[in-house]
């Protein structure tokens, strides 16, 4: 692989521990108090692990049995970090149950939150936002019995606290963020090469499969399945023909893919352009519809307004751009971190450029990193005026010093 080093298994279980443990330091707290929960309880089974519980945990911990987290705000002395779960969460939680004992891990759960007497008492259920919505409802159904009428009375949503503890990237993980986009910028720029392209005969079948064994190759999963696509002009669909599946010269080529890297996903959206013989970059028209683009990216991240909600800034950045004359600007982008689609502000949608309520009301806090998804659709001269798409999508975070493109982002075509 000629790109950045990619740490080893364990190497990598090493860092991604020790920001936990960091996290659970200084994350937790603000997350908790924000959302005024004075105990946290998160709550499932193996193999249905709750989406927050999974970033709760080291990287080598068993997930069998039954899972208990109950988080407790003791004021000026911390919070209180419980496990009540037979997964080893080395020294990151107290343990606060063991099979051992002989004890019933429900009756120890009623025991310590009935000691700890909380005002609200936070749950994950919610109608927005799924990686909030973790607790299933066998187990929803058993906790009101345990706690009884009193105690579960107390019971809310957890959704303004996972959101925040998954959103939140601190200084310490956008500098690995940066490695991630760095290794990911590396694997497609050689599929966008004449290592992964031999031109009338690879197939943008070809590009997904070699995407995906080089991840796999490097022991990172994929973000979602990758994908390739091909755009061509007039002539060459005449001269090839509408069977055609090969890249060839004079095509440009798309890509929409991410990677998991020390348990941050990355989402890329990049172009390449096959050269004709005797070119030496892509065609004017198409140079202009990536420059279009890039102006679109700086429009929409200069909208980007601590406090604003979703639908704000997507109104807010599509009004710049139409006034900026832009052709046809569409924005299509969502938060990123630990998982690909959530918990932070939605910003668009492709087949939706308004108001989307629920996900779009979510407001953008610092310290938290988004896809800068969209497009713009121009005419390109050299292919008879053809309506084409340039869709790009590059990882930004939002900062106090304001936004950061992850390890750079796209202003050239990659050449094959």
């Amino acid at each position: 692989f000629d790109g950045p080093a990619v740490l080893s298994r364990r190497e990598r279980a090493s860092v991604i521990n020790g920001v936990l443990r960091r996290r659970l330091d200084t994350v937790l707290p603000m997350a908790m108090r924000e959302a005024g929960l004075d105990l946290w309880l998160i709550l499932c089974r193996e193999d249905n692990l709750d989406p927050v519980f999974r970033t709760m945990i080291p990287y080598e911990a068993s997930t069998a049995i039954l899972h208990m987290l109950l988080f407790h705000d003791r004021g000026e002395e911390g919070i209180e970090r419980l496990s009540l779960s037979m997964a080893n969460m080395q020294g990151l939680m107290t343990p606060a149950w063991s099979r051992a004992s002989g004890e019933d891990q429900w009756a120890v759960l009623r025991r310590l939150v009935e000691e700890r007497d909380p005002r609200r008492i936070g749950v994950h259920q919610s109608e927005v936002i799924w990686a909030a919505d973790g607790l299933s409802a066998g187990l929803k159904e058993r906790l009101a019995a345990v706690l009884g009428d009193d105690l579960f009375s107390r019971v809310v949503s957890a959704e303004p606290a996972c959101i925040r503890w998954l959103e939140t990237r601190t200084q310490e993980e956008l500098d690995l963020y940066s490695q991630a986009g760095a290794i990911a910028h590396a694997i497609i720029a050689e599929c966008f090469s004449r290592r992964a392209i031999t031109p009338g005969v690879t197939t943008c079948e070809d590009l997904r499969w070699h995407y995906w064994e080089r991840t796999g190759g490097l022991g990172l999963p994929v973000s979602f399945t990758p994908y390739f696509r091909r755009f061509r002009g007039p002539e060459s669909e005449e001269r090839w023909g509408v069977e055609d599946q090969a890249i060839r010269p004079g095509d440009m080529l798309h890509c929409d893919v991410g990677l998991e890297y020390l348990r941050l996903l990355t989402d890329h959206q990049e172009l390449a352009y096959v050269l004709e013989p005797g070119e030496t970059q892509a065609p004017e028209g198409m140079r202009a519809g990536m420059a279009q683009a890039n102006r679109l990216q700086e429009i929409f991240t200069a909208s980007w307004e601590e406090g604003l909600s979703g639908n704000q800034i997507l109104a807010r950045a599509l009004s710049r751009a139409r006034e900026a004359g832009l052709s046809r600007p569409k924005i299509y982008s969502h938060s990123l971190g630990h998982y690909l689609h959530e918990p932070g502000p939605l910003m668009g949608l492709p087949w939706e450029q308004g108001d989307i309520p629920g996900r779009g009301d979510v407001v953008m806090r610092y310290d938290t990193v988004y896809t800068v998804e969209l497009s713009v659709t121009l005419p390109v001269p050299e292919w008879g005026g053809r309506e084409v798409p340039f869709m790009l999508e590059q990882d930004a975070a939002f900062t106090r010093r304001g936004p950061l493109f992850l390890d750079g982002r796209q202003t050239e075509f990659h050449l094959v």
